[in-house]
């Protein structure tokens, strides 16, 4: 090889573990003389320059993603001269890989040394040709140090180093959309559009089941991985596992429900039993929420109730919680609340975007539920740019009616959404006349409707729990601002804090953090004239 004796060898040969290995290869070659080394694309672009930025001279044109016509490149080196000798071998390589040939010189002059030209895929010392589209290595300055067979040798092994890398990032390019993938599947079945995300399951696999629970772990920091792996390994596979968009410590596992469990071949008979096997949740703080099990088209119910789960479980010894609170909106469902949800959301419903790429009645609806039910992280699940969420929702707060800066505007929206997405309508409710509703107080005016605000609050009024009550109305009041809260109950933003924490264990659902019990809370005490 170059001048040297075999340390130069394995000192070569220690680079293939290093990140970046091919720039440093080229640097490894500038040490030992040659005065400029770049790795050309086979249509004369520049694809690696070494890692020390030398190799074109300023101003050379010759930099990544250069080639004929690309522009200056910023890369710092020895002179022009060897700019022009990059440029030569720029304009050079397109026709060396049509013609297939592995090695060439290109004769220097006055402005521009001599350049060795090399396949990257060449078949080295066996007389083949070169392979058509690998790149090729350009060194100039090795007059008297480096002889054509020894430069074969080196990018025999540049050209190993080079299809590591590339193998390397397509494996991470197809992670990168398998991932994507299935956050897409768990989109669908949250938005309740099921047929599509079957088809996208059934050729990534596993093929979603008919019903399934919803499981969230709350991972440890750089464990969601793991945590995962160990998931499919303890349930053969079958059970369809995404990591939450939103949230990055959250994993989300839909495992078969208990009709679908035997085919499934899931371990263990029910899904709190077998995930309290997960040796990672015994080693490390790791609660796990289990929701009811629910058909596809429900499962962004199955995920709320999941995360009302997960708030109980942070405070159990064993960490994991199965949801058992009345979460539905069952008894608020007939024809009067479908008629009145459909008015509330008329102006959403019949909107038509002036241009077409605007977002349309669908995406605005969709903004809505995600924005109603993550907050300002919704931008995360719809996989918007934050000013594109705050355009959509002026939009949608310019349409609708109630104000959606306050916690009555949101909880009246939130029921709306709720309603008009129903599967069916409840036989549960008051009959009467679908133009009979005209507001929000007749549809919780119904009895079935008083009868589930009771239930909503039954827990909050617990003889051991003397502050929950008012602590949580307060907090209504002030549209869940806690500085407001803690005003209002007079005590200090972490007393307020504390006693809704307690409130939440009593209720067994989230209230702090999204998606939060709030608007049911809300519409609970307004059914009773609470406030």
């Amino acid at each position: 090889m170059i001048e040297g004796d075999l340390s130069d060898l394995f000192s070569l040969t220690r680079l293939a573990g290093r990140p970046e290995a091919l720039a440093a290869g080229l640097d490894w070659l500038l040490r030992q003389g040659a005065e400029t080394a770049a790795v050309l694309d086979a249509d004369g672009t520049v694809l690696c320059l070494p890692a020390s930025g030398a190799g074109a001279g300023p101003g050379s044109g010759v930099g990544p993603g250069s080639g004929p016509g690309s522009g200056v490149g910023t890369a710092t080196g020895p002179g022009p001269t060897a700019g022009a000798a990059l440029r030569a071998a720029c304009d050079a390589v397109p026709e060396l890989d049509r013609r297939g040939v592995a090695a060439s010189v290109l004769p220097g002059d006055r402005l521009s040394p001599l350049v060795h030209l090399v396949s990257l895929g060449t078949g080295g010392h066996s007389g083949k040709g070169a392979k058509v589209g690998a790149p090729y290595l350009a060194v100039t300055g090795c007059a008297g140090r480096v002889s054509g067979g020894s430069l074969t040798d080196v990018a025999r092994f540049l050209g190993l180093l080079w299809r590591l890398e590339k193998a390397e990032r397509d494996c991470r390019r197809r992670e990168s959309a398998d991932a994507h993938s299935r956050e897409a599947v768990l989109h669908l079945l949250m938005i309740g559009d099921v047929p599509p995300a079957q088809r996208i399951a059934a050729a990534l696999q596993p093929p979603l089941p008919a019903s399934v629970h919803v499981l969230i772990v709350e991972c440890p920091v750089g464990r969601r991985d793991g945590i995962a792996e160990h998931i499919t390994r303890l349930t053969g596979g079958k059970t369809w596992i995404v990591p939450c968009p939103v949230r990055p410590r959250h994993l989300i596992a839909l495992p078969p429900g208990a009709s679908c469990r035997a085919s499934a071949g899931a371990s263990g008979g029910d899904p709190v039993d077998w995930f309290r096997e997960l040796t990672p949740l015994q080693q490390d703080p790791c609660p796990v929420g289990v929701s009811e099990e629910v058909p596809l088209r429900d499962v962004s119910v199955g995920y709320e109730q999941a995360f009302h789960a997960l708030a109980v479980a942070r405070d159990l010894p064993e960490g994991c919680s199965r949801f058992g609170r009345p979460v539905g909106i069952t008894p608020l469902l007939s024809a009067d609340s479908r008629a009145w949800a459909r008015t509330v959301l008329e102006p959403c419903l019949t909107y038509v975007p002036r241009r077409r790429a605007a977002p349309g009645a669908a995406e605005l609806l969709g903004t809505l539920s995600s924005w109603l039910s993550f907050g300002s992280a919704a931008h995360l699940h719809l996989k918007v740019h934050r000013n594109t969420l705050a355009a959509r929702l002026r939009l949608i707060a310019s349409l609708l009616a109630p104000d959606l800066g306050s916690t009555a505007g949101q909880a009246a929206v939130w029921l709306a959404l709720r309603v008009h997405t129903a599967a069916a309508v409840s036989a549960a409710g008051t009959p009467g006349s679908a133009h009979g509703v005209r507001t929000l107080a007749d549809v919780l005016a119904t009895p079935p409707a008083k009868a589930w605000a009771h239930r909503q609050l039954a827990e909050l009024e617990r003889p051991d729990l003397p502050v929950a009550f008012a602590s949580v109305r307060a907090w209504l009041q002030a549209d869940t601002r806690l500085p407001a809260t803690a005003a209002a109950l007079g005590v200090s933003p972490a007393a307020a804090r504390k006693r809704l924490v307690r409130a939440e264990r009593a209720l067994g659902r989230s209230l702090l953090q999204a998606p939060s019990a709030k608007y049911e809370l809300w519409l609970a005490l307004t059914a009773l004239n609470r406030w």
